[in-house]
């Protein structure tokens, strides 16, 4: 198990979460959710994916990035609740088989970009490239998405800031992905939620989305854009189920 991540609670916590970030984040980025499902009783570990929180990316295919996690799913080690943002939903949906049967499972997928043609990856290794070479300082993200708390926008900040600027090889490597698939044949011990970006911030994650499949609950959140964990962490939480307070 790689050594650089992040924890949040006690390992005793009764509960436990996996929080996985997407390209240019970092584990630290989770802090805010993570705070929130340790005061609900959680321990809560993100871990760094290759090539960022000061890791080094020398493997370049979407299957090595899984890979990479799966010690953190050893000796049957169990989560009550998985979340991937962007990026890092690709690498939870690919690690559903190695979840324990015996118990149930509840993932979120916080705008996952399931399908994606070559010019939409193109997209995005020109938005790391540009993201990466000249990082913008917390001030810079505060006055671009007044949304965000000052904590957040340092967390932006950093993850970019420590990101192998060699990453940018997954992009190259893989010129299209489809994981859409992995959607239609949910384990009967998970359930899953996505919660999408409003399509008027540019694309509609819900498209690629199947639709009438058992254990899954799709969305998209009005007025929300791609940062959904600062933006609104309220709709995370509200998809995990809680212990109700007794009346």
């Amino acid at each position: 198990m790689s050594n650089s991540a992040s924890q949040w609670g006690s390992p005793t916590a009764s509960r436990r979460a996996l929080l996985i970030h997407g390209m240019t984040m970092c584990s630290d980025s989770w802090e805010g959710i993570a705070q929130r499902l340790v005061a609900e009783g959680f321990f809560v570990i993100a871990p760094n994916l290759l090539g960022h929180g000061g890791r080094r990316c020398t493997n370049y295919q979407i299957s090595d990035f899984a890979e990479d996690l799966r010690p953190y799913f050893a000796l049957d080690t169990s989560y009550d609740v998985i979340i991937g943002h962007s990026f890092g939903c690709l690498m939870t949906l690919s690690l559903l088989p190695f979840l324990p049967k015996t118990k149930e499972t509840t993932v979120i997928l916080v705008d996952p970009p399931v399908d994606r043609t070559e010019v939409q990856v193109n997209g995005y290794q020109n938005l790391f490239l540009e993201w990466t070479a000249d990082v913008k300082t917390a001030e810079e993200h505060m006055a671009e998405n007044p949304a965000w708390s000052r904590r957040d926008c340092v967390l932006r900040t950093l993850g970019i800031a420590n990101v192998d600027p060699n990453t940018v090889e997954v992009f190259r490597r893989n010129k299209s992905w489809s994981f859409s698939g992995l959607l239609k044949n949910i384990p009967p011990h998970v359930k899953i939620t996505v919660l999408a970006s409003d399509p008027k911030f540019g694309t509609n994650f819900l498209e690629n989305i199947p639709r009438d499949v058992e254990r899954l609950n799709a969305k998209a959140l009005i007025g929300i854009s791609h940062w959904i964990q600062y933006e609104c962490p309220d709709a995370i939480m509200d998809a995990i189920p809680l212990p109700r307070a007794k009346l």
